[in-house]
Formats: structure tokens, C-alpha cells, sequence
């Protein structure tokens, strides 16, 4: 078997050989194997990659000759974790407010740092990212997709929303003239026709996931409310699907989710507002639930919240409705809405979801092989043969204790170590 120094193993790994050269392999030896599905880990396991998959996992494994070997001692080797909802194009609230960031941050500015927090997001273990929302920055989503991919610029693999799509009058940013055309956080239709054409239009531009809005306050100080109606949400609905396409639901207010489970989406996203009733209509059509914790943690906290003891009526209602889903037997979306908090801390969502009331393996696998299977991906979050080699390994035993995510050794996308 095949030993390199760390800085030769890093090269060989990080540049494959040609397509004429011998297969690429490489032997990880870890302390144990978290598979994504299993919420206990395996001793003793080790994980063949060969050509950026997996190309056997067991204890003891047989290898061909000048096969590549990582000893990762001590540590847990476990799937690339996959962030369910974030938005790269934004920066947290307390360093610019939403509306300067739409209005007033130029595109180029933007760009470049959600490169730059693509990266961050790498290095933090999440080789897989639902972006759902560029936020006023158009579709420099999908061209930061295909940086991504081409190797340009490091990062996860990326399912861009684009746009999103929101009811005529019901986003933002607002606060001018009635009348003078101010430049939105995502695309308004109405009707529909319109809500259908811009689900195709934004499918065309690159969109992997259709964003829609459900529900949106329409005024600052008002509460949320039903925006589209039934007609719309299942005509959008039906249109992503009939292109291949995943559904993720902006909703808050209980008839926005109801609406949204008439039409069938594949997610739910916040759901502060969700009842016993509509969380277990969620549960019977497997719809996954994205309850995004940190983020109305966060903005609390950049209003002035400092008692843990005593959270503010958001809050409280957010992780209601959470220990509802969970009651509910809801499948559980991990993603934290980072952008509204730092990148890379994206696993302040996995601690909340925690805190109230999953086990660490529970979050782990909502992270892992539940993103997967909510977002429909068949080539990743787990450790099983033939799956994509999208893999990390961390100090300690994150099965136990979510703190050794703190602790990432070693990240892997398709079989290149990225850290």
C-alpha cells in the first residue's frame, strides 16, 4: 500500500490523473463510520474511493496495490453534511441590512463574496447546499454553480433557486413613492399564467428548486398572510414538477402551509405558525419540514435578546412549532437560513434542532441522508457504495456530541481532499 506525505497525498488527491492513467484510490482509516442512516456508528470500518466514489466500506477491507491511505485516528468519518436552506448572496443582518444588501451592494461585491462564503461553507463539512434565494442578486446563483463545478472557485455542490417567486406587492424591499419601480428581494407574479410562466422562466435561466412564497407580510408591522392562491400554488407546483423540479415553500401562517400541502411541494420552510393538524397533514403526504431555528434566533439576538431563559415570542413560537413536527413524525430538513447568520456556522441550526429535543444522531441524519432524500438527491448522504465520495471526518463522536463538528480533519468532494 501506497504511503505519501500529507502535502503529496493533499496534490494527488486535489488533481486527478487523466482519463488514460490508472484508477484513482485511496484507503480511509478512521477510529469508526457515522453512514448517514445508522444513528450508531460503526468501529472498525474503513471506506475505499476510487475515481471520486465509493467504492467499498466495511471492517478490514481488501485493496489493490498502490492504493493511497489516510489514518484518520480517533476520529468519525461520516457523509458530507448537505445545508437545506441558505442563501449565499446574503451576508448576516447586524453588518448590513437586508434592504442595503438588495438595494445598494453592487452584484460584482456580492458575487465575490458568495464565493467566498461557498468556500467557508466547504471547509465547515457541508459539501452539498440548497441555495434557495439570490435575493436581488438575479441568477449569479447558477453562475456560481458553474464556477463551483468547473473548479474555479471552491465550494458545495449547489441546488439554486434563482429568484424565488413571490405575490405581486407582497415582498420587498419597500418604503418609496407609490408607483416608482424599486428594484425586489425575488420575482412577483400574479394569476395563474404568470405564476406558470415564471416557474418555467426561472427553470430556463438554471434553477434546480422552485421558491415560492406562500405567505408574506405586505406591509412592515403587519403580520403574514396568504398571498397565492390554491390555483396558484398548484399550477406552480405542477409546473416544477413536470420539468424534474423540487418545490420549496416559504410559509409561516398555518393556511400558507395548508396551501402549500394541498398543492404537494416537497418542502416547508420556517412554519412558526404550524398546528398539530397541519403538521400531520405534512407527515401523511411526506412532505419535509425546514424549521430554520438559528435564523429567528439570530435576528432576536440582533434586536436586543440576550436572556436564553426567556425568548422573545418568536422564538417561542418557532420552537413550538418544531416540537409539533417532530410529534407529528414530520420528516426533518436540517437547514439553518445562514446568511441571515455567519457562513460556515451553519451547524448553530443542528445545536437548536438539538436543544429541542432530537438526539445528535437524529440531527446528523437530518443533515445527511434525510436532506438527501427531502431534495431527492440519489448520489449522496451516505456511506454506501457507489454513492459520490463526499465525505469528512471529524474528532470524537458527533453521534454523541454535536461540539465535535467543531473538530472537521478532513473534508472530501468526489474523492478530492478540499481540507
Amino acid at each position: 500500500m501506497k504511503a505519501l506525505t500529507s502535502t503529496a497525498l493533499a496534490l494527488a488527491l486535489a488533481f486527478p490523473a487523466t482519463a488514460n492513467a490508472e484508477p484513482q484510490r485511496t484507503l480511509l482509516r478512521p477510529a469508526q463510520v457515522f453512514d448517514g442512516t445508522d444513528p450508531a456508528p460503526h468501529p472498525g470500518w474503513q471506506v475505499l474511493v476510487e475515481d471520486g466514489r465509493i467504492a467499498a466500506v466495511g471492517p478490514n477491507l481488501t485493496v489493490p496495490p498502490g492504493t493511497a491511505t489516510i489514518d484518520l485516528p480517533g476520529q468519525t468519518l461520516m457523509p458530507g453534511m448537505i445545508e437545506g436552506h441558505g442563501h449565499l448572496f446574503l451576508h448576516p443582518y447586524n453588518e448590513t441590512p437586508w434592504d442595503d444588501q438588495v438595494l445598494h451592494e453592487p452584484l460584482a461585491l456580492r458575487t465575490i463574496r458568495a464565493a467566498k462564503a461557498a468556500e467557508t461553507t466547504l471547509r465547515a463539512g457541508f459539501t452539498t447546499e440548497r441555495d434557495l434565494g439570490t435575493e436581488g442578486a438575479g441568477y449569479a446563483d447558477v453562475g456560481l454553480k458553474k464556477a463551483i463545478d468547473s473548479g474555479l472557485t471552491p465550494g458545495p455542490r449547489l441546488l439554486v433557486a434563482t429568484r424565488a417567486i413571490v405575490a405581486e406587492g407582497a415582498y420587498g424591499p419597500k418604503g418609496f413613492e407609490p408607483g416608482v419601480a424599486v428594484p425586489q428581494g425575488a420575482e412577483e407574479a400574479s394569476g395563474v399564467e404568470g405564476v406558470v410562466r415564471a416557474v418555467r422562466g426561472q427553470i430556463a435561466a438554471g434553477a434546480d428548486v422552485v421558491k415560492l412564497y406562500a405567505d408574506y407580510h405586505y406591509r412592515p408591522g403587519e403580520p403574514s398572510l396568504p398571498t397565492f392562491s390554491q390555483a396558484e400554488m398548484d399550477a406552480a407546483t405542477a409546473a416544477a414538477h413536470d420539468a424534474g423540479r423540487t418545490v420549496a415553500v416559504h410559509a409561516v401562517t398555518a393556511e400558507g402551509m395548508r396551501r402549500a400541502i394541498a398543492a404537494g411541494v416537497d418542502t416547508i420552510e420556517h412554519g412558526d405558525e404550524g398546528t398539530p393538524a397541519v403538521f400531520k397533514a405534512m407527515a401523511a403526504k411526506r412532505i419535509a419540514f425546514c424549521p430554520t431555528l438559528a435564523a429567528g434566533e439570530a435576528i432576536a439576538r440582533y434586536r436586543g435578546w440576550t436572556d436564553p431563559e426567556h425568548p422573545p415570542a418568536g422564538v417561542a413560537e418557532g420552537r413550538t412549532a418544531f416540537r409539533a413536527a417532530l410529534a407529528a413524525g414530520v420528516p426533518i430538513c436540517m437547514g439553518g437560513d445562514v446568511g441571515v447568520f455567519a457562513h460556515g456556522e451553519n451547524m448553530r441550526e443542528m445545536t437548536a434542532m438539538a436543544a429541542e429535543g432530537m438526539s445528535p444522531a437524529a440531527v446528523l441524519i437530518a443533515a445527511t441522508s434525510g436532506n438527501a432524500a427531502a431534495f431527492h438527491l440519489k448520489d449522496r448522504g451516505a456511506v454506501r457504495t457507489g454513492l459520490l465520495a463526499d465525505l469528512i471526518a471529524v474528532e470524537g463522536d458527533p453521534t454523541r456530541d454535536l461540539t465535535a463538528l467543531h473538530s472537521i480533519k478532513l473534508v472530501m468532494k468526489g474523492g478530492a481532499v478540499m481540507r
